[in-house]
């Protein structure tokens, strides 16, 4: 029987299978009394890092912005944003329900969270997710985040355009993007909230069913993917992102399968963020502060541990917080009553150039 690896992304797909029909599921907190209503904006963003990607994804990308109560009101107001990424197999959307926004955002500031812009960015390819990596195969998000994305939004919106007055969150495959892209930027961004983060560390071959990977090896189009089983498709947003292959028409991506598959498997380890993260330490240590936290019932909750101890271990500050809950049960909950209070308290709210 032929072998694949399920790597970094098997593991947190297997654990993710069950958010994907649990996005309307998760709880929800009440309406906090007196809160003013945030203005929500659906803008497109071109992102130059994703001109040319070999799948054709597009490389104008669909944005949330949410705006504070008194952003129309004082025009001379500037305000810090956080950029919150969406996990594996939803966008920006469905992002946007499964933390409540914006009665979650309201609420934090009602309950004293400073005013801030909350943008949420769309980052779905062709197999699902971008894995917010770089890759001529689904396009540098890496960079689209990082440097697309902000410039954009200090050009067209009153923030404040420095990295002090910028974070970075995500949840799932959103905290292996938070974690990834703030590491290697933290000349971008101030602080860093990694929520549940997926695909920390390599992951040994598995076992595939000899019908499995014959269905990998039949994928020819899009419509051909969608059909997929969720953690099939998965191996082919990891190939497309760790291992691509310009020369390799259509899908333009290597598997781990026969010959290759040792060579695929070392593209995948490298982009684990438990394996790299001594690599910057110093980016790391310029953060105003770092925050981790993971349901004590999310099978993601090992390598988060282990992001926190290695932290740990560099002397680098960071909180860990264990709540009760499973991959996304208090998601919206935390959203509320951690995130944005944790920037809110971490941020550079200066209004001085």
């Amino acid at each position: 029987m032929s072998k694949i690896a399920f790597a970094a992304l098997a593991l947190c797909t297997l654990a993710l299978a069950g958010s994907v029909v649990a996005q309307v599921k998760n709880n929800v907190p009440d309406i906090v009394a007196g809160a003013r209503p945030v203005a929500v904006e659906h803008i497109k963003v071109h992102g130059a890092s994703l001109e040319g990607n070999l799948e054709g994804d597009a490389a104008d990308r669909d944005v949330l912005v949410f705006l504070p109560p008194g952003y129309a009101a004082d025009r001379k107001r500037r305000y810090p944003v956080i950029y919150a990424l969406h996990g594996y197999s939803i966008g920006a959307e469905q992002w946007s329900q499964e933390i409540h926004v914006p009665q979650t955002i309201e609420g934090a500031f009602a309950k004293g969270a400073k005013d801030m812009i909350v943008v949420l960015p769309e980052s779905k390819t062709v197999h699902n997710v971008s894995i917010y990596s770089s890759s001529v195969t689904t396009g540098d998000f890496e960079n689209f985040i990082a440097h697309d994305l902000v410039a954009y939004m200090d050009a067209h919106y009153r923030t404040l355009p420095r990295r002090e007055s910028r974070g970075l969150v995500g949840h799932s495959m959103g905290g292996y993007g938070a974690s990834r892209i703030g590491m290697k930027h933290a000349d971008i961004f101030g602080s860093l909230y990694i929520m549940s983060p997926c695909c920390m560390s390599a992951r040994s071959a598995a076992p595939l069913k000899p019908e499995d990977e014959a269905a990998l090896l039949a994928v020819k189009t899009p419509e051909d993917s969608a059909k997929l089983p969720f953690i099939l498709r998965a191996q082919l947003a990891t190939a497309a992102a760790w291992s691509p292959n310009p020369k390799k028409p259509p899908l333009y991506l290597d598997l781990p399968l026969g010959d290759d598959q040792q060579m695929v498997l070392a593209k995948w380890a490298a982009n684990a963020p438990l394996d790299f993260v001594d690599q910057y330490v110093s980016n790391l240590r310029r953060y105003r502060a770092i925050a981790l936290d993971v349901g004590d019932q999310d099978s993601l909750r090992t390598d988060t541990g282990k992001l926190h101890d290695l932290l740990d271990r560099y002397g680098i500050a960071n909180s860990f917080t264990i709540y009760p809950g499973t991959h996304v049960s208090h998601v919206a909950f935390r959203f509320q009553d951690y995130v944005l209070p944790f920037f809110s308290n971490s941020l550079s709210f200066d209004q001085a150039k």
